[in-house]
């Protein structure tokens, strides 16, 4: 199958059918994204297990392409770390910013590089990985007060 195929078989059925959309109370952390170029509008929930991204939720309204790439990605972060989800971020910010930028080992992510070719669609694709990371930051580890042995 061409990658463009992949896109596009890839893209209509996360948007015909996302994947951990709705609400998910209680959450540890919850951000809102919103793209003003295109409208989309979405809020990604997380409930963290110490550094593991237990579940994840989203919910919104956005184009085809922002709904399939919150999808995709809930369906990539769910049961990650913190530090792999924050690395996967990076991962797909170059893939959709960078032609160099190699798809290997990022299964259907891999159909988000199509989005290259729609430069105006790259926000599009990018809003809940943003939001992603946010979210994660939001819920930083606290540090825990010194303890005196003393």
């Amino acid at each position: 199958m061409e990658l463009n195929d992949l896109y596009r078989d890839v893209i209509l059925d996360h948007n015909r059918n996302p994947r951990n959309f709705g609400v998910l109370e209680p959450a540890d952390a919850s951000v809102e994204g919103f793209n003003p170029l295109c409208g989309d509008r979405l809020t990604v929930r997380l409930k963290m297990a110490d550094q593991t991204i237990e579940d994840i939720r989203f919910e919104g309204q956005g184009c085809a392409i922002s709904t399939a790439s919150a999808s995709l990605m809930t369906e990539a972060v769910k049961g990650k770390s913190r530090d792999e989800a924050l690395a996967l971020f990076t991962r797909i910010h170059d893939l959709l910013t960078d032609d160099d930028a190699s798809s290997d080992d990022l299964g259907k992510l891999a159909a988000l590089s199509g989005v290259r070719e729609f430069p105006a669609r790259v926000k599009c694709a990018s809003l809940c990985w943003h939001t992603l990371a946010s979210a994660l930051q939001s819920h930083e580890p606290q540090a825990l007060p010194a303890v005196s042995t003393e």
